[in-house]
């Protein structure tokens, strides 16, 4: 029933959305379940969970943006980010690495991106956790490797295409969108994510800014994230969470540049690698990367003072 209710919405309302799928009902058997449901507890609880904590630098989790599904499990919902057939993807090629990543190479690249802290190394018990419980989402699916980037076949159908589309919207971006912006964001976000994008602890994740020890709550510049088209095609198909597809593209466009505007750590690839010794081989031809607030904007020859209406940010 629920899923003639979500194809009738996006029947009615255009939703940048397809249906994903579900986790299968069981889990393997013996040595590979138990593997399979601790990457599913290190994907609800990153920040916290003892193989992963020390590792996060902020106060988010896989499940941030690899929501939550109908069945209640990270990555099984709707929209972009979905891990429903992502395995079948990989390996695939990398245009931000310049190289044929693994699933385990994505998913630990997440730690020193979205998650501010630091690469989890491949093959540790953590890493293999995770992609045993991404892979389990894809059960039963055929292998469909990516030439085109390292997205599940659900997500190449949404992704690429929304994100070019925001990038003509957000490329006209003047003064006034940030404040139309900063309307849509209080009016349709902030009771779930804070007035000042600080989140609800436990419950919705940060945007932005710093706690009162000035720890970075949320995701850096070097995130999928914090580029301003990829944030408004994820965006656009997942929220308000449950409503995805709901904004128009421009209230969409406008609160990304909001969000995004706003103070967040800076990336530098190299301070996100563990010492070799730890770390093993690192398997990009990437190795130097620096991100900042100013520069994701200028990337779309935006001018981050004249957006904010001269109010200066680093």
């Amino acid at each position: 029933m629920k899923n003639i209710l979500k194809i009738a919405t996006i029947s009615l309302i255009g939703a940048s959305y397809l249906f994903a799928g579900s986790a299968p009902k069981t889990y393997p058997a013996g040595e590979l379940g138990k593997m399979v449901k601790l990457g599913e507890d290190i994907s609800a609880n990153t920040d916290t969970h003892p193989l992963t904590k020390d590792l996060v630098g902020n106060k988010l989790q896989c499940k941030s943006c690899h929501l939550k599904g109908d069945d209640g499990k990270t990555g099984t919902g709707d929209g972009i980010s979905s891990w429903i057939g992502t395995a079948t993807a990989f390996p695939a090629w990398s245009d931000r690495e310049k190289s044929v990543q693994t699933l385990e190479d994505r998913s630990n690249a997440c730690f020193m991106r979205s998650m501010n802290g630091k690469r989890l190394p491949n093959s540790s018990e953590a890493s293999v956790a995770i992609a045993s419980y991404i892979t389990w989402l894809s059960t039963g699916m055929p292998i469909n490797m990516n030439e085109k980037g390292p997205w599940s076949p659900h997500n190449t159908e949404l992704y690429p295409k929304s994100a070019k589309s925001f990038k003509t919207i957000i490329e006209k971006a003047t003064h006034a969108n940030y404040v139309t912006g900063e309307q849509v964001y209080k009016a349709k976000c902030s009771s779930c994510h804070g007035e000042n994008g600080e989140g609800v602890d436990g419950t919705f994740p940060p945007l932005w800014g710093q706690d009162a020890n000035g720890k970075w709550l949320a995701y850096n510049t070097g995130a999928g994230m914090s580029k301003l088209a990829k944030a408004a095609a994820w965006v656009k198909s997942n929220m308000p969470l449950g409503e995805g597809g709901t904004l128009k593209d421009q209230e969409v466009a406008d609160v990304v540049l909001y969000i995004n505007a706003q103070p967040r750590a800076d990336f530098d690839l190299q301070k996100g690698l563990l010492p070799k010794e730890q770390m093993g081989y690192f398997n990009s031809k990437v190795l130097e990367e620096k991100g900042s607030v100013r520069g994701n904007f200028k990337v779309l020859k935006l001018d981050i003072d004249e957006i904010r209406g001269d109010k200066k940010i680093k």
